[in-house]
């Protein structure tokens, strides 16, 4: 298991941006948590469904996973996730 997919005791999943640009994880979880699974009226965060962040020189790169495999509301919910990292990170995802 790589090291950005170990788990903590909170079973919350460790980012690799904890590591090489701890001073963006607040406002990038602040950002994240203005994404609402509609049907569990939770953040993402929240959920846990954001389970990694990597950034490079000039684009970010962000695993996440739905609640369900089928979920009706992935792509809405893939592509705001998306637009509110670019938002924190102010860089391509």
């Amino acid at each position: 298991m790589a090291e950005s997919e170990t788990q903590s005791n909170s079973n919350q999943a460790v980012w690799e941006i904890e590591q090489t640009h701890p001073e963006v994880v607040q406002p990038f979880k602040d950002k994240m948590r203005e994404v609402i699974d509609p049907e569990l009226g939770l953040d993402i965060i929240a959920l846990g469904l954001v389970r990694d962040v990597k950034l490079s020189e000039d684009s970010a790169y962000l695993k996440m996973i739905l609640t369900t495999p089928f979920c009706p509301y992935g792509p809405a919910m893939i592509e705001m996730t998306k637009k509110k990292a670019e938002e924190a990170l102010e860089m391509p995802v």
